[in-house]
């Protein structure tokens, strides 16, 4: 696992306290794609956290953006975000 990765790993972790935490780099999927070209990456993440219950998807995005907010267009490019309760986890709820 990158550096880059790990630290987005912690303070994933730190902030929500996550029952599932998965981090998939899939920049290797965008080589050549102009807005990687300053070397932000491209992720895929899957987040259940009760810190998710009472919010919409729209304001769940807005939590882990936040939480990322400072490796936000410098080392993150693309994020794309399942953000879901343990309830809707456990009933296999799609994103």
């Amino acid at each position: 696992m990158s550096n880059r990765m790990q630290h987005m790993r912690e303070k994933l972790m730190a902030e929500f306290a996550p029952q599932e935490c998965e981090l998939i780099d899939d920049s290797a999927l965008h080589v050549g794609h102009p807005g990687a070209a300053g070397g932000g990456g491209h992720y895929r993440l899957r987040l259940v956290s009760e810190k998710f219950n009472g919010h919409n998807r729209i304001a769940r995005h807005r939590l882990v953006y936040d939480c990322l907010r400072d490796m936000m267009q410098r080392d993150i490019h693309a994020l794309a975000i399942t953000a879901l309760t343990p309830a809707e986890a456990s009933a296999g709820k799609p994103a």
